[in-house]
């Protein structure tokens, strides 16, 4: 009998290229990288081994190796795999309703108030700034960040830049940690977030900017860093950083993100 593909087999060889390619964006994400290069070699040997030159006894090994990698996988990275099943359990808007609020726009009261709000972050940014007052901002897409916002103190305020200053103040209890705001809201204080493990940041770099990056990677929010060594403002969008802005510039910058 020859050797036949039929059109089942191909969307098989899809599907396994996209999780592939997805476990290979995870890992790189998160500074794991060579991980994944090692196990696609552990694989292709243990394939070779098992069922080309059918050696029984390595072969015998090695399968018992494979049988129980899944646990070990899941130990070595199971926040990445918490993370990952958080992603494919959020809550995200209808794309009807995405799609009838792109095409129709904000209206005059809601573009007005955001741009207030916007106004509000970046003043705060920009005193802390001029203060050399650390400081560590994360703005929330559609991705819940329940789980962190619970790590801090609750205050579900309004967005004023007088209180993200006290907040920051370096007298304050909750001026360690990161600020989440969510909905338009002032929603927790002193959260813990996930620290980017991605070896090429440079060392410079503390873990405000660590942790920056770390949220961003994982989640669709914007994250804005001020230094407390330089004063420099820094924004954080899909694990990318953005160093030494001006506050005009960070205004601009927030204003065409959130408009999207």
């Amino acid at each position: 009998m020859g050797f036949q593909i039929v059109f089942k087999d191909v969307i098989d060889i899809l599907l396994v290229a996209v999780l592939l390619y997805e476990m290979f964006k995870l890992l790189k994400r998160s500074g794991a990288i060579n991980v994944f290069f090692g196990i696609m070699a552990f694989v292709i040997i243990w394939f070779l081994v098992s069922h080309v030159f059918k050696m029984e006894l390595l072969g015998g090994i090695l399968d018992r190796i494979i049988s129980v990698g899944a646990f070990a996988l899941i130990v070595l990275f199971q926040d990445e795999i918490r993370r990952f099943f958080s992603g494919l359990g959020k809550k995200r808007k209808s794309k009807i309703i995405a799609a009838i609020r792109k095409f129709f726009g904000d209206t005059g009261e809601e573009k007005g108030k955001k741009d207030y709000q916007i106004v509000q972050i970046v003043l705060a940014c920009r005193n802390l700034s001029k203060s050399s007052t650390g400081g560590l901002i994360v703005l929330t897409g559609e991705n819940d960040l329940d789980f962190y916002t619970q790590s801090g103190e609750q205050i579900n305020a309004n967005i004023s830049s007088r209180l993200i200053e006290n907040i920051f103040f370096k007298n304050s209890p909750l001026h360690d940690g990161a600020l989440v705001i969510c909905q338009q809201k002032l929603k927790a204080a002193a959260c813990i977030l996930p620290v980017s493990k991605n070896q090429t940041i440079p060392k410079r770099y503390g873990l405000r900017h660590r942790a920056a990056l770390g949220i961003t990677e994982h989640s669709d929010a914007i994250a804005i860093v001020v230094s407390e060594e330089t004063g420099h403002i820094s924004c954080a969008v899909n694990g990318e950083l953005t160093t030494n802005m001006k506050p005009e510039e960070l205004e601009h910058y927030l204003s065409d993100l959130l408009a999207k």
